[in-house]
């Protein structure tokens, strides 16, 4: 399902490009780190805000555009006094791009043996590492792969 028709009058960054339009929905770290702790079971603002150190006026400017984008919906708790914060299907479909996040910084930011927080399955496993294939399940990689512009019909 798409909700392409709510962003009427976004002012796109590069409008043909899912990954430009994607950082334009999620892309700064604030909100990253928003949608990653709603993954680990943050709910409530107290929630997002002691796991991030967050500044309140920050968090609540996230929080909504989080929520008017579509990422985050914000439900009754169940005291129904406060409202709580879950991730939609656009959100939970940001899960790929988190753990390709995780697994680039644990190569790519921690010095070797440094110690850091590990992802596992239901096993206790650390995931496998996340590869991009192509049709027919194929390893691909920049070289073997071309962005194709839009075409005019």
């Amino acid at each position: 399902m798409t909700h392409a028709a709510r962003f009427d009058g976004m002012d796109w960054t590069d409008a043909p490009c899912p990954v430009a339009r994607t950082l334009d929905l999620v892309g700064d770290r604030w909100s990253l780190l928003i949608v990653r702790d709603a993954m680990d079971g943050a709910r409530s603002f107290g929630d997002f805000q002691h796991r991030t150190g967050i500044a309140r006026n920050i968090l609540s400017d996230r929080l909504r555009r989080l929520v008017e984008r579509g990422i985050l919906d914000r439900q009754p708790a169940p005291s129904g006094r406060r409202q709580v914060y879950v991730l939609t299907e656009a959100g939970r479909d940001l899960f790929a791009v988190v753990v390709a996040m995780r697994q680039w910084g644990e190569r790519h930011a921690f010095a070797p043996g440094e110690v850091h927080s590990v992802l596992v399955d239901d096993d206790g496993l650390p995931l496998a590492e996340l590869r991009p294939t192509d049709s027919h399940g194929s390893t691909v990689t920049t070289d073997t792969t071309t962005v194709v512009p839009p075409h005019d019909d």
